[in-house]
This record gives structure tokens, sequence and C-alpha cells, in this order.
């Protein structure tokens, strides 16, 4: 008797849902009626597994995102606060540490601020040498700026003190240590220093300075690496000249400019440079140091891969609920097609109870995800060995259009890998589906 009034019911429903079939969509509105079983109105095992599955995975992808984009970002970021989007100097040196000294040309600097893409341009200068005190030795890069703009990406990662003072009438011996070697040399603001500077050409330099602020940029292996100051302190130890630099730091519009704007700029060099270019190219961060770049190309494989299994679980589990919730609906199926729907409009039944469960699914793996993320991004509570990859906490980066692309790209992927199991529909005939148990 339970089951004819049931079946009644559900006949009057249909019945009901045709007579207003211009405004309300026949398939969505039983799928909805039906999206709850009659015990309760609780949502069968199954039905939970998919939908915790959907939420797990949606949290692990958006967790897994943001910490590769906040890697991507940070170590971007600080690379190009560091050596800048494109460098120009001589690159017939030994390395990095020390490039061989060139003269400033107002030649030069013209070609690279008519450059398509330039921003901005500062000088430097460098010169490796030793720190000491009783307490210990660092090797360190002397570098030598003029100006704030050169300071600002380390004026905001400054911990004590004060940024060096640079470009004023006065030259002052200040210089800028990174938290891991005040450290190891045992030095606080005020602190003076001794460093000692070798050549092969040329007799020993010493030289000291006063420690006039700590920075820490999370970046320890670079950090400890080098030491900012005034760029004519630099200058003295390269021999006194007044226009000796190492090259140029050169700002562009985006970092994915970058490596555009070197090739751009060594044309124009190479053509229109002259002597003043003999020796000069430009060189992107990505070129500069190929091997942290490719580095973070690797994780972009990793990204993939985790999600890849995470929607291989999900689309699993979601083909087992939905055999599921067809089996439990042999009955409801046989009396619709012997009400006339046809097998379409059926699998259109279930494919939206499916997508209720993924859409209920996604937005708690939503919650879940955005929750985890956003207290590491307040609390920076998981740490990284710095040595091994290069940051001191793990990074998080949350964008708008990637999270609405994963949410969509779920949805939309899941429902449409289900349009295969839900062809089920068509093997059940209405004269058994009627008897059915």
């Amino acid at each position: 008797m339970h089951k004819i009034t049931r079946i009644r019911s559900l006949t009057h429903s249909v019945a009901a849902a045709e007579c207003f079939e211009s405004r309300v969509n026949v398939e969505y509105f039983i799928a909805e009626r039906t999206s709850f079983s009659a015990s309760g109105g609780r949502p069968n095992v199954m039905v939970r597994i998919a939908t915790a599955s959907v939420a797990i995975g949606m949290a692990v992808m958006i967790v897994t995102l943001a910490i590769v984009m906040g890697f991507k970002r940070d170590i971007s970021d600080k690379m190009v606060g560091f050596s800048s989007h494109v460098q120009v100097a001589d690159m017939r040196a030994s390395g990095y540490a020390e490039p061989a000294p060139v003269r400033r040309s107002a030649g030069i600097e013209r070609l690279i601020s008519t450059t398509d893409g330039f921003v901005s341009m500062n000088v430097y200068a460098v010169k490796g040498g030793i720190a000491r005190t009783d307490e210990g030795v660092a090797g360190l890069a002397l570098k030598g700026v003029e100006g704030d703009g050169a300071m600002s990406f380390f004026a905001d990662n400054l911990l004590e003190g004060e940024l060096p003072r640079t470009g004023d009438s006065v030259r002052y011996k200040d210089i800028l240590l990174s938290r891991g070697v005040a450290g190891r040399l045992a030095l606080s603001v005020g602190d003076r220093v001794e460093m000692l500077f070798v050549a092969a050409d040329a007799p020993p330099r010493r030289d000291r300075f006063r420690v006039s602020g700590i920075y820490s940029t999370g970046m320890d292996e670079m950090d400890d690496a080098m030491a900012l100051t005034d760029i004519r302190n630099v200058r003295r130890l390269m021999g006194g000249d007044s226009l000796a630099i190492s090259g140029y730091e050169v700002r562009v519009d985006g970092f994915g400019l970058a490596d555009d704007f070197a090739d751009r700029l060594n044309r124009r060099l190479l053509l229109e440079g002259g002597d003043d270019a003999d020796g000069l190219m430009a060189v992107s961060v990505t070129r500069l140091f190929p091997n942290v770049f490719d580095w973070l190309k690797a994780h972009n494989v990793n990204a993939v891969v985790i999600i890849v299994i995470m929607l291989t679980v999900a689309l699993f589990n979601m083909i087992s609920a939905l055999l599921i919730l067809v089996l439990e609906r042999t009955r409801m199926v046989g009396v619709l097609k012997a009400l006339g729907m046809n097998d379409s409009s059926l699998r259109r039944v279930f494919l939206y109870r499916a997508a209720f469960i993924v859409a209920k699914g996604v937005a708690w793996g939503d919650a879940v995800g955005l929750a985890l993320c956003l207290i590491q991004k307040w609390t920076g509570l998981v740490k990284l060995d710095s040595e091994g990859y290069m940051l001191s906490v793990v990074p998080i980066d949350l964008g708008w259009w990637w999270l609405v692309l994963l949410n969509v790209g779920t949805v939309a992927l899941i429902v449409v890998m289900l349009t295969v199991p839900a062809r089920i529909v068509s093997s059940i005939k209405p004269d058994e589906a009627v008897r059915y148990e």
C-alpha cells in the first residue's frame, strides 16, 4: 500500500511538473524532489561518501594550487628584488658575485630607457669580500647602490635599524647585513665590522663599516651572500673611478616581459651601442638564475599530478554513487518510462542529482581549503627549511581567477564524465522495473 501511494505521489508530481513545463525544468524538478531518501530526509551512505570525496579533493586542490602559486609569486618577487627584472652587465666576468667593472655611459642609459617596456633603472657596483669579527667570518658580495629606489625591496624586509644612507653629499660608511650574517658574527645595529677585499692583481684592502640595519627576506641563502652600502664605498674599493659601475638593474612592465625585453635590448646594444656596449649583455632574471626557475616549473608538474589524482578519486566515487542512485530508483525509472519520459530525460534527472552532490562537495571543499589557506597566510604556522625550499614559511597565494576556474572545471568535468554511466537507465525496462523490489 505504501509503495502504491509513493507511485501515485510521483505520478502526480510528474503531471504537475508537465503542466508547468514552460516555467519549470521537469528533469530538474524530479531530481530536486528525489534528492533525499524517504527515511528521514537524510542522504544514503554512498551519497555521503561521494560528497566527502569531492570535498576532500577540492580542499586538497585549493591548498596545492595556493602553495604552488605562492612559491612562484614569492620567489619570483624576491629574485626580482635582489637583481631586478633585467641586468645589463659585462657577462664575460667570472660570475654574478663580482662582474667586471664597466664605465657608466649616457648612451647606454638612453638605449635602455627608450626600449619598449622600460619602467626604471638603477646602477650598481659589486665587490666580493670577507667580513670578520672576533666571533667568526663570512664571505659577502658588497653591493653598492645609489638612491632610495634601489633600496625599496630591502626597506620592505628591514628587521632592525635603518637603511644605509646613500646619495648624500657626505659619503657614509653604512652597511646593511642579513639576520643570518649578523647572528653568525654577533653584530647588532650600530656595531662596527671590518671587511677584507682581495684581488688577484692588487694587494688586499681593508675597510670598516657601521651596521646601519639588519634585514631578512626569508631566502636565507641569498640574504647571507649579500650586504648593501652606498655605491661610492664600492667605487673606492674598485679604484676610485666616479663612473665605475658593475652594471644596470632594469625594471620592466611585468615579470613575464623580462625575457622579451632582454632580447630586444641585446639587439639594440649590438646595433646601436657602439664601443660603450662592448661586452655588455642584458640578461633576464629567469636566465640569470635558471636553476631556481626550473625548480619552480617542476612544482607545476607536481600540482597537475595531485589534481589528476584528486579528480580521479572523486570521479570514481561519483560513478559509484550514481549507479547506486539509479538502482535505488529503479521503480521510479520504470514508472517514468511508462508515463512516456524518454531515456535522455531520465539521464538528465540523475545527472542533476549528481550535480547536486558535486556542488555540495565543492562548496564544503572550498570552505575547508580556503580556511586552511587563510590560517597559514595569516599565521605562518607551517615552516620550511630555507636551505631546501628557499623560503622559511609555506607561502600562500589565493587568486579569484584560478579559484573560479577550478570550481567550474571540477563540476563540469565530473558531470560530463558521468554521462557515460548514466546511460544505464536505457537498459531498464518499464514492465520489469514496476515489479522491482
